[in-house]
């Protein structure tokens, strides 16, 4: 069965992160790359919940094999160890992220792995959840 590889932060799980996941699932087995608290800090904010809690939300998921740390936004230590066949990632990260993109389609090529965008869900995100938050408050 194939490798596929998905980072994610998923600090307040939603229906965008289940629909990646359930896509990532029909490719093979499924090893999320969770980010740390730094890392998610490094590019976003902090996190609204800490590693160990995601990190227990996300191992308990169905469509998810194995959960391991992603120290760092960028994927490369982590594709350079498990060398997935496929990398699954929203296609939302194409014009926010594109730098790590491009890092993940190099080292691909590399070894031979394929990138999978999925369509981003629209109308829900960690962010908007935020926001959704603070106007209640």
């Amino acid at each position: 069965m194939s490798i596929v590889y998905v980072g994610m932060a998923a600090d307040i799980l939603h229906k965008g992160h289940i629909n990646l996941l359930n896509e990532a699932s029909k490719y093979g087995k499924v090893i999320v790359g969770l980010l740390t608290d730094d890392a998610i800090e490094s590019y976003k904010r902090k996190p609204i919940i800490n590693y160990e809690n995601r990190y227990t939300v996300i191992s308990n998921l169905k469509m998810v094999d194995k959960v391991i740390l992603q120290k760092t936004h960028d994927y490369t230590d982590n594709i350079r160890k498990i060398k997935p066949a496929f990398v699954v990632h929203g296609d939302d990260w194409i014009s926010g992220q594109s730098v790590v993109r491009d890092n993940v389609i190099k080292i691909l090529s590399e070894i031979g792995g394929e990138l999978i965008e999925v369509p981003y869900t629209q109308g829900i995100s960690t962010t908007d959840i935020i926001y959704k938050i603070k106007e209640q408050i």
